[in-house]
């Protein structure tokens, strides 16, 4: 049995950005090169896969239509649920001192669902959660709008609801750096999209926070 005391705690990565920042091709470089160092890491996302997860998705296909209010709340019980599930829940995985990598987090409620409801309702009913775990780290991908268009756009396929209006995106990046000044005390590192994947990736890599005991 290990010694959960003896065990350094693992660390809580997220990463943020709109829709076409290519997220997910720096979380898969980064899991990768966590993984030649040793580390135990696990991937995750939100919306999660878990019966709530499951509900958003089907709201942000417009299948369900939900107004802002109820989109935070449901996110706020997803992400609970993300941290407390008993088999690979977040807190359990950092307790076993897993580095966890998540697509998208708190954050991105504040941005998404801040632009149409009270964001400080929206912060201060996730930041005063008890079972929401604060991140180590968050990597904010920065990449224009205008490109990010382009790349939802060219990828083609079903577009969920805040992909479809020219102007979101804009409304997205503008609020998320409204987000990123309310909020003391969190450890947020823009990253800018200049350069190779690989060139970005040594960037996310050297700024991430050192293993906490």
């Amino acid at each position: 049995m290990t010694d959960s005391k003896n065990t350094p705690k693992g660390r809580f990565i997220v990463f943020e950005g709109l829709d076409g920042s290519g997220k997910s091709t720096q979380i898969d470089l980064l899991c990768s090169r966590l993984k030649k160092d040793g580390r135990n890491v696990v991937k995750t996302a939100e919306p999660t896969s878990l019966i709530t997860g499951g509900i958003i998705r089907d709201a942000l296909a417009g299948n369900y239509p939900r107004t802002p209010e109820e989109l935070s709340a449901l996110f706020l019980a997803d992400r609970i649920a993300h941290n407390v599930n008993p088999k690979n829940g977040i807190i359990k995985l950092l307790s076993e001192g897993t580095d966890v990598v998540c697509d998208r987090y708190y954050y991105s409620s504040f941005a998404y669902q801040g632009m149409d409801c009270d964001l400080d309702w929206v912060i201060a009913m996730n930041k005063n959660c008890p079972s929401v775990t604060k991140p180590d780290v968050c990597f904010f991908i920065d990449v224009p709008a205008h490109v990010c268009r382009e790349r939802v756009d060219k990828r083609g396929g079903f577009k969920e609801i805040f992909e479809r209006e020219e102007n979101t995106l804009d409304r997205i990046r503008d609020k998320y750096s409204e987000v990123f000044g309310k909020l003391d005390g969190e450890y947020i590192v823009r990253i800018s999209a200049e350069g190779s994947p690989q060139q970005i990736a040594e960037s996310i890599y050297n700024s991430l926070p050192s293993v906490s005991r």
